[in-house]
């Protein structure tokens, strides 16, 4: 994974956004030292998308069967209890 400095990924943007797009590299960029941004491939993108999206289906199935053990807590007790 390559790293560059802001002032040079601004200078090279086209150069960074290709090496991402057809070198498949993913490039992280840093100011002052610090990363604060990468370019990735558009693959790797959808990737991570697809993860998050798994990872809140689960978290929502969790809450479904929480819900089926448990019961619900009406939507006008919750309100209530937080003082609205």
């Amino acid at each position: 994974m390559a790293h560059l400095p802001a002032s040079k990924a601004r200078q090279g943007f086209a150069d960074t956004i290709n090496r991402a797009a057809y070198g498949k590299e993913r490039v992280v960029v840093r100011r002052r030292g610090k990363e604060i941004a990468a370019v990735v491939p558009i693959d790797d993108l959808r990737l991570l998308e697809e993860l998050e999206d798994r990872i809140d289906l689960a978290d929502a199935r969790a809450a479904l069967a929480e819900i089926k053990k448990k019961g619900a807590t009406p939507f006008d007790k919750i309100l209530k209890d937080i003082g609205l």
